[in-house]
């Protein structure tokens, strides 16, 4: 058995906007999959809950997550999702289908009305999907997600392969959404630069962990876990001199080292590193696992 995610606690609010990051492997898509119930074997939840209002929705049977809580409740924008799409159907078609399959009535006004809502024309529900261009799809899968009004949306890196226009205008978009429907946004990504002023919180994950959490205005200001310290490092600026990356690699999950998962690339790494596994403690107004701390 290889653990993707391992003692991950996470919190979300109303009206929240949280940002999962981390290197690609770190577990972040596993997660999101594993929230919302949508792991396919061999992956799967062996411990823990998730709690939405209060009911484990992992203890509920699959008909009834699918018709109270899927869509309705919690939304996903997967990653790539703008390939999502069947291509000898309309957007529009599609968009009416997730709406008809749980359960409400699907016409061409609520279909415009949710184009509208991402900033899409109404002739984009007549149109097929090679049609679009790549942020007009993923806006348009935005829109899909939003069919049943859910509280909560995951987007998981919802900017990928988009040009940097474009991935500002997909996260202005989520910030107005968040603001205009009041809804609650968990925003998965490896570029700490893209949503240094989206999110409210931010999660640092590595190899299946949390490794930092906290204030995304205390995180950028001074990230504190070296992981953490060495994404910054890595993320230019107008002022950069030089761009320094974290050298190694993310470790085996399947044969991890013993004691901190970050040791062998640590450039702090002491003797209790190698033995011992930091838990999260609480450091100023975030929480770190580091024995630095």
């Amino acid at each position: 058995m290889v653990k993707a995610v391992d003692s991950v606690d996470l919190t979300l609010d109303e009206r929240e906007f949280v940002g999962i990051a981390g290197e690609s492997g770190a577990g972040k898509s596993t997660l999101a999959l594993g929230m919302l119930r949508l792991l396919t074997p061999p992956g799967r939840v062996v411990a823990g809950e998730v709690l939405y209002r209060g009911t484990d929705i992992l203890k509920l049977d699959a008909e009834e997550f699918r018709r109270d809580y899927r869509w309705k409740k919690l939304a996903m924008v997967f990653q790539g999702s703008m390939n999502g799409f069947t291509p000898v159907f309309t957007i529009g078609a599609q968009i009416k289908e997730v709406m008809t399959l749980h359960g409400m009535t699907a016409s061409d006004v609520v279909v415009q009305k949710l184009l509208e809502q991402v900033n899409l024309d109404e002739s984009i529900a007549r149109r097929y999907p090679h049609e679009l261009s790549g942020g007009q799809k993923q806006r348009a899968f935005i829109a899909m997600a939003l069919a049943l009004e859910p509280e909560v949306l995951v987007t998981d890196e919802p900017t990928t392969a988009l040009d940097v226009i474009t991935q500002v205008n997909i996260l202005n978009l989520l910030k107005g959404l968040r603001k205009e429907l009041g809804i609650s946004v968990i925003l998965i990504t490896h570029d700490l630069a893209l949503i240094s002023e989206a999110v409210d919180r931010l999660y640092i994950m590595y190899a299946g962990g949390v490794v930092e959490e906290g204030a995304s205005s205390e995180f950028f200001a001074k990230p504190k876990h070296p992981y953490s310290q060495g994404l910054m490092a890595s993320t230019p600026t107008l002022n950069s001199v030089e761009i320094r990356g974290i050298p190694g690699f993310l470790p085996d999950l399947a044969n991890l080292p013993p004691g901190c998962r970050f040791t062998p690339r640590c450039p702090f790494a002491m003797e209790i590193c190698k033995r011992d596994m930091p838990t999260l403690k609480g450091v100023g107004g975030e929480r770190v696992a580091c024995w630095l701390y």
